[in-house]
């Protein structure tokens, strides 16, 4: 009785207040799974359970023991900037190595045990490392998944064909030096091979490098496009008729209302805690201008054939952002062992 009062004191707060989502962490609650974000909607009702469900897999950057590192970039940061996303989201975080689909889908389960969503619904959303890891679950999990999107990624299947049997949007930029664009083209040409390309979609963003790809997550034709299928549609008809472009990718943080959300972040400082459960001991109401409210300095050791533009590639972020926070110039020499500040 006790929980269920505070549950609902709780949830009167959040409607008082006008938060737009509740985004608790969990942290070794699934055997052999990963730790995870799951994020809710304002209206979610999980008896109501109609909400289609995201899965976001981060990319190499994002890859660690700290589930702040999850909220730099992707849907979960996407909302905090103002973006609507009308899903539960579900974010768990590799702390190192390629993803496993196993693990991710016992991860998985549990989330949507714990926060109930419409199972015909099930999307999937990854970039690099992710874009890796989005191929190898739904090659592995084919008929879990509604629709899928890998961004400059690739993929580790020895049997691609499970991919045709599900709407799949593969994105990589010409200008990729991270992740060469042939890595989805090996996936592309496998699942060729396989005999049905009817539900592929295959995009080459020509000029784009790696971090462009990430404003995909920002932009409102990502989610239109993933939420036009379901597993309950005849045929598992791939949609057309969304386009993203670089027209689009570069109106990525227009029309964001960046003052519109707010977050209950719950959980957030228990990174040492084997054993949360429910709301742990510190909820705190984090704006949207600020998503990464106690995010440490994250710093790059340099190593032989380093770039600036290399660096700031492998990080998301920009070669003017890396000067400035360290105060150097774009002609400034690298030296092998110098420490850079990314973050």
């Amino acid at each position: 009785m006790r929980r269920l009062l505070s549950f609902l004191f709780f949830c009167g707060i959040c409607l008082q207040c006008g938060f737009s989502q509740t985004l608790v962490a969990h942290r070794n609650v699934v055997p052999d799974g990963y730790s995870f974000w799951v994020s809710t909607p304002p209206d979610y009702d999980s008896s109501y359970a109609a909400k289609p469900i995201i899965l976001f897999l981060h990319g190499n950057s994002l890859c660690g023991r700290d589930l702040e590192r999850v909220r730099r970039y992707g849907p979960l940061h996407a909302q905090a900037m103002g973006r609507q996303i009308d899903a539960v989201i579900v974010a768990p975080q590799n702390p190192g190595g390629p993803w496993n689909a196993e693990k991710v889908w016992h991860t998985l389960q549990w989330a949507m045990e714990h926060y109930p969503g419409d199972s015909n619904r099930l999307y999937v959303i990854g970039m690099s490392l992710g874009g890796y890891g989005t191929v190898n679950f739904v090659g592995s999990y084919p008929d879990k998944v509604a629709a899928a999107m890998a961004l400059c990624g690739g993929g580790w299947l020895t049997d691609y064909c499970g991919l045709t049997r599900v709407p799949f949007w593969i994105m990589h930029g010409t200008a990729d030096r991270a992740v060469g664009i042939s890595q989805s083209l090996k996936v592309v040409n496998a699942m060729v091979a396989c005999g049905d390309t009817s539900r592929l979609l295959f995009t080459r963003l020509k000029g784009a490098g790696h971090a462009h790809l990430a404003k995909a997550f920002y932009i409102p034709e990502t989610y239109q496009w993933l939420f036009a299928h379901s597993l309950a549609d005849s045929g598992r008809c791939v949609n057309r008729q969304v386009t993203i472009g670089m027209a689009e990718l570069d109106k990525a943080y227009r029309n964001i209302d960046r003052s519109a959300n707010k977050l209950v972040v719950r959980n957030y400082r228990q990174e040492r805690d084997s054993s949360v459960q429910g709301a742990g001991d510190a909820d705190s109401v984090v704006r949207a201008a600020d998503p990464q409210p106690q995010a440490a300095a994250v710093y790059h050791t340099v190593r032989k054939g380093d770039t600036l533009g290399a660096i700031a590639r492998k990080y998301h972020t920009s070669v003017a952002a890396l000067c400035r926070l360290n105060r150097i110039k774009k002609t400034t020499l690298l030296q092998i062992g110098q420490r850079l500040r990314v973050r």
